[in-house]
């Protein structure tokens, strides 16, 4: 899983610092992390799409695909067709 990998990004786009390393896959990102704005969710989306080489249509994002660190990396793992 990809689950390591979209935290580090997730941190550094975010810049959360210490803070991004003590998230695990149930934490809760949209709504619990002030700094997931929509301007971050694009900026994420972004790095996401460059780091794992998929696209990202606009119809395919959702709250629940931003409701934790798991279902984040679990929505990587099912673009990147594994």
């Amino acid at each position: 899983m990809y689950l390591n990998e979209v935290r580090n990004i997730l941190t550094d786009v975010l810049n959360l610092g210490p803070t991004g390393e003590t998230l695990t896959a149930d934490s809760p990102l949209l709504g619990s992390l002030p700094e997931l704005d929509s301007m971050a969710v694009v900026s994420l989306i972004g790095a996401l799409e460059e780091q794992f080489g998929i696209l990202v249509d606009d119809d395919e994002i959702s709250a629940s695909t931003f409701a934790t660190l798991g279902s984040l990396a679990a929505f990587v793992q099912e673009k990147r067709g594994e």
